[in-house]
């Protein structure tokens, strides 16, 4: 995997995606990942959240709430399965975009020049990488090094 940005304009649901982020911003919520799974005369989307802090049950539901008419005109005459949930203590970061809502938090990644993990604390990130400062410096990480990262307990 190679972390590059997220193009939401050339993306089918690129329009919807910043319709539901404008949405959630209000509520103080960034939308981390929007999933949409067309069957037959239903659609299954999945919404995936986050403030900085932790995100509860009545996160969830206060987005749900809040996400669920937009979703419904978007997709009329369809049956609507909406799943919103927070990233998890352990999220695969699948996007280069992911890294700045993440921001101050334990982040591991696997490195193509050592072969090996990397944990530390995200510091900053810009167009070429990020910064971790780990236990004994601070590094920069260029993205063409970074095969997969995660967020660490």
């Amino acid at each position: 995997m190679r972390y590059i940005a997220k193009d939401a304009e050339n993306d089918e649901f690129g329009s919807l995606r910043k319709s539901l982020a404008e949405v959630l911003n209000g509520l103080k919520f960034h939308l981390v990942e929007l999933t949409v799974s067309r069957h037959r005369t239903s659609v299954q989307v999945r919404a995936v959240i986050y403030n900085g802090a932790s995100i509860g049950t009545d996160d969830c539901t206060k987005a749900h709430r809040a996400i669920t008419p937009r979703l419904e005109l978007a997709f009329p005459g369809n049956d609507l399965y909406l799943e919103v949930s927070s990233p998890g203590i352990d999220r695969l970061i699948k996007d280069r975009s992911e890294f700045n809502y993440y921001t101050g938090r334990a982040v591991r990644c696997y490195r193509t020049d050592i072969s090996d993990w990397t944990t530390g604390f995200l510091q900053s990130i810009d167009e070429e990488g990020i910064t971790l400062k780990t236990e004994k410096e601070i590094i920069k990480l260029n993205f063409e090094i970074i095969v997969k990262a995660k967020l660490a307990c």
